[in-house]
């Protein structure tokens, strides 16, 4: 195991550590709160270092084209200003987090961070060239996000021990990473990565 140096090219993404996707939310994930512990670890070992942490989140509208009421596949969650769609006071956000609102509107989703924000931009702008994915859930959200990431030419690591799937048909999340790796994205343990 060969550890891991950050440098003022990385950034940290955390996606969708929202209250709504942990057990007992509108769309828990299996075990999503396991994976807490992980990302505050991520947390502390980019804020240590002074390295730029985005946090995306759903920003829905009451009546979003997701929820199953308009033919969604999904119960109504995270809707915007609801308490299911706040962070949870567990995750240790820095002062200094940007966070990134998406599927906002009513008629158009987004699984990925990328996806109708300027995520892409914002990263360029800062010279971040390698993103360090985490969070929820590992077969939507941080799936849709590492293919937009690999798409916009941004180096990818992601630490499966900080991410969790839903599994709708069983392997979900399995397939997902194998998916991911496919595109170039780097699985790392969170002991890889150097303090």
């Amino acid at each position: 195991m060969r550890p891991i140096a950050f440098t003022p090219e990385d950034a940290l993404l955390i996606i969708d550590m929202q209250r709504d996707f942990l057990p007992g939310g509108a769309l828990g994930v299996p075990q999503g709160d396991e994976v807490l512990a992980p990302v505050n670890r991520l947390l502390r070992l980019f804020s240590k270092q002074g390295l730029p942490v985005y946090a995306s989140r759903d920003w829905h509208p009451e009546n979003h084209c997701s929820f199953a009421a308009r033919g969604g596949p999904w119960p109504p969650h995270c809707v915007a200003g609801t308490p299911g769609a706040a962070f949870p006071n567990q995750l240790d956000l820095p002062a200094g987090a940007i966070v990134v609102s998406k599927a906002d509107t009513a008629d158009l989703d987004a699984y990925s961070a990328f996806n109708g924000t300027h995520l892409a931009a914002q990263l360029r702008e800062r010279g971040v060239r390698r993103v360090v994915v985490c969070g929820l859930a590992t077969d939507y959200c941080v799936l849709n996000t590492v293919i937009d990431a690999r798409e916009n030419g941004f180096e990818v690591l992601v630490v499966p021990e900080a991410m969790r799937a839903v599994d709708v048909a069983p392997g979900d999340g399995e397939r997902a990473l194998a998916r991911m790796t496919g595109l170039g994205a780097e699985p790392v343990a969170l002991d890889e990565l150097a303090a």
